[in-house]
């Protein structure tokens, strides 16, 4: 996945003149005063190319041309294309439009937060509630339990609890009291409709970002985290030593990566990006079909914080401080959207999984977490961390591992039900409620998305048991493939 190929090139027909060709754009991108980091190599190779012999000159030209283009980590699609559940799965997940087609049609994206329940502290919860969340910290934790006794409300009262646990009011100096109002807002703001993006996978993958916050490599380092002057300690520190271990990201990271967790399906239509852009929708008109439900997830959090200062969890924060921490949930947002997927794990392979085994290697790379690129390497880890929690669903212990199949297939059978009594183009034909199988679904959605990704962040953070339970899982979805059997189980086990 790491490599980066260009097209094809007929090199034997390039023209011996090469060793001789001037390069007159050299002048120009001299004279700029401000340069891009890729102008920059771009710059020292057409330099190199001026004295180089012919071969040299020719390899430098391709490498030239793979740098021009706009998509360094996405890879080329090669066999799993030919798969159709894959086919499907990218063409659904990873483009914005699948036809030149586009039917108008107004989607309804909001919904009201009014009949909201009465504010409760997490010291006063009810006991069946206390109980299920004395367990959160574990990754066994069962998510839909908590769903069921929390009357479909389980973002509130898991969030109080992992927001307490981390300190969050004390970092954002805002009281218990509004933390409440801001979780049920936000919670109230999630379809519990959809099958599948309503507030309970907003729980789930707060959980899950949560479990992530706690293992050594990731976690909060003390030095970086809030002083006693209620600065956040941004600028100019580094690790001497222990460079691989626990203290990746400060504390408003840290903060940062369970807002962007709670908020970052609010108001979920329960469609994909690709339906709203064929259905010509307000909001896919609004964000130009780019990014839609995730610029819009991020919009509406920000926009139901900041209206009303009963839940701005904001309010008491510094004018920088709230930037900072603005952009980092932006950006952690906006990382959840599948078309950049490869781009992202690919950057974080190369920029963290690499460098950090060729340093336990003993090698000579100076690269490092703690070294001058360590704000890009924060962003790069918050990023891969948000997009593990979002689909870790396949390395959960296989009971839910199997409800979340059963949820997002449902909901996918919903949208494909909607676009053909609207005559849209069906962007995932095999989610056809009546010749779908699931097992097929998940086991391409497994080894096109999660096992390379997966494999780069527990090299990061270390997750055996989530390892152990994506094998067992994918065993699970295997043995019921071969058994030609299409449901979530095999029916003498329903």
């Amino acid at each position: 996945m790491d490599k980066v190929t260009g097209p094809a090139r007929d090199w034997d027909q390039e023209s011996p003149s090469l060793q001789n060709r001037r390069y007159p754009s050299m002048a120009r991108i001299h004279s700029m005063t401000i340069e891009a980091p890729i102008t920059k190599v771009i710059n020292i190779i057409n330099a190199a190319q001026e004295n180089s012999p012919v071969t040299v000159a020719e390899a430098l030209d391709r490498v030239l041309e793979i740098l021009r283009t706009t998509e360094l980590y996405s890879p080329q699609l090669g066999t799993k294309d030919e798969d159709p559940h894959t086919s499907d799965l990218v063409g659904g997940l990873m483009t914005a439009s699948s036809s030149a087609h586009v039917a108008k049609q107004k989607i309804d994206v909001h919904q009201s937060h009014s009949h909201l329940a009465m504010p409760i502290t997490i010291n006063d919860v009810p006991p069946c509630i206390a109980q299920l969340l004395d367990n959160e910290e574990s990754w066994e934790f069962n998510i839909f339990e908590l769903e069921a006794v929390t009357h479909k409300r389980p973002l509130v009262y898991l969030g109080l609890k992992v927001f307490s646990r981390f300190g969050v009011c004390e970092f954002l100096h805002c009281s218990e009291t509004t933390l409440r109002a801001w979780l049920q807002v936000i919670e109230a703001n999630y379809h519990s409709s959809n099958a599948y993006h309503n507030s309970t996978h907003a729980a789930d993958v707060l959980h899950a970002t949560a479990f992530f916050l706690g293992k050594e490599r990731v976690k909060v380092d003390p030095v970086r985290a809030l002083g006693p002057d209620g600065t956040c300690g941004l600028q100019g520190l580094s690790r001497p030593a222990a460079q691989w271990g626990q203290g990746s990201l400060d504390q408003l990271d840290e903060v940062a990566a369970l807002i962007a967790a709670a908020v970052h399906d609010v108001d979920h239509p329960g469609r994909t990006n690709s339906f709203l852009c064929n259905a010509g929708s307000e909001l896919a008109v609004l964000y130009n079909d780019t990014a839609v439900l995730e610029s819009h997830h991020t919009a509406l959090a920000f926009q139901l914080t900041v209206k009303d200062s009963k839940c701005n969890i904001f309010k008491n924060i510094d004018r920088n401080h709230y930037r900072t921490l603005r952009q980092a949930i932006i950006d952690m947002v906006l990382a959840t959207e599948m078309t950049k997927h490869f781009e992202h794990v690919n950057k974080f392979v190369n920029s963290i999984n690499k460098p950090m085994a060729a340093e336990i290697e003993g090698s000579d790379c100076e690269c490092n977490l703690t070294g001058k690129n360590f704000p890009e390497n924060q962003i790069l880890i918050k990023r891969m961390m948000i997009k593990c929690a979002d689909v870790a669903n396949p390395c959960r212990p296989l009971d839910l591992c199997i409800e979340w199949a059963g949820r997002i297939s449902e909901e996918y059978f919903a949208q494909t039900d909607e676009e053909k009594r609207q005559g849209l183009p069906v962007v995932m034909p095999v989610f056809d409620r009546n010749t779908c199988s699931i097992p097929k679904s998940q086991i391409s959605f497994i080894d096109y998305f999660i096992t390379d990704m997966f494999d780069a962040w527990d090299a990061f953070a270390h997750l055996p048991a989530l390892m152990q339970h994506l094998a067992d899982n994918y065993k699970h979805w295997k043995t019921l493939d071969d058994l030609k059997c299409k449901s979530l189980r095999l029916p003498s086990d329903s």
